[in-house]
């Protein structure tokens, strides 16, 4: 039974995490550890987060859920599972996983521990993203299940349950890779289009005039934390630059196909593409 949880990060996933479990178990309480102060009392304004806590606390806590940036993870995590009981499951929840497995990976609490990411999310951040049903029918990736004990496995299951996300198993070195072209270089576009535009813009009323909902849709990512996002393409640097490179072939190739006229590549090109609809519909569809 999960009694007590602990959300290191009181943000968009953690707090979206902690609300989910609250709607199910109206009794559990939630400790809030943050080092702004502000989120912590926003997250107590809202109700999802009880009190406010410290390190300390978590020798009486069931679940610690870390949710900060994976730099933070990487460095924190050895320090978290020297303070935890052995009772105690901590999930971390970053976009990267390989830099995070390694730094624990001779821990003498290695097994208390399960790492873990949430395809999903906003563009926001702070406790007022915290969302019910964020996580439902989305994919939840879990990376070595076979270092966390069998017992705490089936806590975090019944947390998966309840967050009704499906589950996929992979290796650390498979996610980071896998991510960075579905994630970090969709995140990496965002920003560089926004910046581009703006360069090129000089008044901002223009922008708001004429953009439309394409141009809308693809730069919401750049409104996401940049201190979460440096963080992660710096920590999942070598598979960030292969997506990269292989983005920038493709953007050289397509610009000389415009530059020489050459409408029946650029056709081609953009027809090719075009089965990414049916490849996302079949996803959806469960196929």
């Amino acid at each position: 039974m999960i009694n007590k949880i602990a959300v290191i990060g009181v943000g968009l996933i953690g707090g979206s995490i902690v609300r989910d479990c609250k709607k199910k178990w109206p009794y559990l309480e939630c400790t809030g550890i943050d080092i702004n102060p502000k989120n912590i009392s926003k997250a107590v304004e809202l109700g999802w987060v009880d009190k406010q806590g410290s390190i300390n606390d978590l020798q009486n806590m069931d679940v610690v859920i870390i949710s900060i940036p994976v730099n933070a993870i990487e460095n924190e995590l050895k320090d978290i599972l020297n303070c935890i009981s052995p009772n105690t499951l901590v999930m971390d929840t970053g976009s990267t996983k390989n830099a995070i497995c390694k730094s624990v990976e001779n821990h003498k609490n290695r097994h208390q521990f399960l790492a873990a990411h949430p395809i999903a999310g906003t563009e926001y951040s702070g406790p007022d993203a915290a969302l019910e049903g964020l996580f439902i029918d989305k994919t939840m990736i879990v990376c070595e299940i076979e270092k966390t004990q069998f017992k705490l496995q089936n806590r975090a299951k019944e947390i998966f349950e309840t967050l009704k996300c499906k589950v996929r198993y992979m290796t650390p070195l498979a996610h980071d890779k896998h991510i960075a072209y579905v994630s970090h270089l969709s995140h990496i576009s965002s920003f560089m289009l926004g910046k581009t535009v703006m360069q090129e813009e000089e008044s901002e009323r223009d922008i708001f005039d004429l953009a439309g909902s394409g141009f809308e849709s693809t730069v919401r990512l750049a409104k996401s934390s940049p201190a979460m996002w440096t963080a992660i393409f710096s920590q999942n640097k070598e598979h960030v630059i292969a997506s990269l490179d292989r983005y920038v072939e493709n953007l050289s190739r397509f610009r000389e196909s415009i530059i020489n006229n050459d409408t029946t590549t650029m056709y081609k090109e953009l027809e090719s593409t075009n089965r990414i609809k049916n490849i996302l519909e079949g996803i959806k569809n469960g196929e």
